[in-house]
């Protein structure tokens, strides 16, 4: 993983100069953050800037979801705004420094403004990133660079247990929230999705 992080941060870090956005989707639990994380820093060292900018920033507001019936599902595809990211992907593609929106896990809520884009390339990392439905696809002309994580079913369902644990959930509500919500997602991502230009598994 290591020699493929470092061959995927110099191809994008030779992308031509300018704002440039790499899309980075995976299912939940497939190590995304990390990742991105990790990407953005072997791109610095090839001697570009480089920032994560995280698709969480858009869940909807649990109000919002539920008036619409979907606190369950949040986390599934319909309960983000996708509207908001494709206008914050076009305020980037723009350039300038642009505000993104971040979220607090803890809080279970949605942080205004609370990271700022400042560098030239922008690591998007997220679920639906690359899922082939409306209004989803119409992200697809935004990205500079696809890149996709692979993490066998059952690693993910094991981290999505550990996950909840550590929120706090009982062993049995852990493995409901991971069976009833979080796999299903994840097989969506897994089987929904358009192909990306790199793989990483």
């Amino acid at each position: 993983m290591t020699e493929g992080m470092e061959a995927l941060a110099r191809r994008v870090a030779a992308l031509p100069p300018g704002r440039r956005l790499v899309a980075l989707a995976g299912p939940p639990a497939s190590g995304k953050s990390t990742l991105a994380t990790r990407l953005a820093d072997a791109i610095r060292a090839a001697g570009r800037s480089a920032q994560v900018v995280p698709m969480d920033g858009f869940h909807l507001d649990n109000a919002v979801l539920d008036a619409r019936g979907l606190r369950h599902r949040k986390g599934a595809p319909a309960t983000f705004d996708v509207a908001g990211l494709g206008e914050l992907l076009r305020q980037v593609r723009a350039g300038g420094d642009v505000p993104f929106p971040t979220f607090d896990r803890a809080a279970d809520a949605v942080v205004p403004d609370g990271g700022c884009l400042t560098a030239e390339i922008a690591v998007v990392e997220g679920n639906y990133l690359l899922l082939d439905e409306d209004p989803w696809r119409a992200l697809a002309p935004m990205w500079d660079m696809t890149v996709a994580l692979q993490v066998p079913e059952e690693v993910l369902r094991d981290r999505l247990i550990a996950r909840w644990l550590d929120h706090g959930l009982a062993p049995d509500a852990a493995r409901a929230r991971a069976e009833e919500n979080d796999l299903p997602n994840a097989r969506r991502v897994m089987s929904g999705s358009v192909p990306a230009q790199v793989t990483l598994r």
